[in-house]
């Protein structure tokens, strides 16, 4: 069942995002559904599903993109790890918990590309860029994957999954 929804996530996310968002966007800015997926997966899955899909989904976005080869790959695998090791150590996930780690995972995944983009320039125009589209598109993407987080059934980590860790606090 998981390998189902995670191949319908890596054919139909893309296209969902480059047609049906058109739609949706707020003043041209439009939310990186692959980076809220990832995150997602690698939050309640850990880093190894988180990894894998992130490069998967990375590397379709890229194929799928006009800009920069690997950048996707490379930021989206980034984030299913970070976001892996932030669910397995963080004992009670609350949507706040998650809106904010969203946020800022997205605002650096935003700043890397950003500046990978502007490099052969000097860098001219990153600071305009990261506040003009990154800050707007990590808010949206944060609060669209809190939306997503809090209505997911079984979002919870069950206490078997914490093993060890519950034992030391006498649970």
């Amino acid at each position: 069942m998981k390998q189902a929804l995670y191949a319908s996530l890596i054919l139909g996310l893309i296209p969902l995002q480059v047609t049906g968002l058109n739609y949706v966007g707020i003043a041209g800015i439009r939310p990186d559904l692959t980076l809220i997926a990832t995150f997602l997966i690698g939050f309640l899955g850990g880093e190894i599903e988180g990894l894998l899909m992130g490069i998967l989904l990375g590397c379709v976005q890229d194929l799928f993109s006009a800009g920069s080869l690997w950048i996707n790959l490379i930021t989206k695998a980034m984030i299913g790890i970070l976001a892996g090791l932030l669910g397995r150590h963080l004992a009670n996930a609350t949507p706040v918990t998650v809106c904010t780690f969203l946020f800022v995972l997205s605002v650096l995944s935003g700043s890397t590309a950003a500046v990978w983009l502007r490099v052969e320039d000097n860098f001219l125009g990153v600071p305009h860029m990261i506040q003009s589209v990154v800050l707007p598109q990590a808010l949206f993407d944060a609060a669209l994957g809190t939306v997503i987080y809090w209505l997911m059934p079984g979002r919870r980590r069950r206490e078997s999954e914490f093993g060890e860790d519950l034992a030391l606090f006498g649970r």
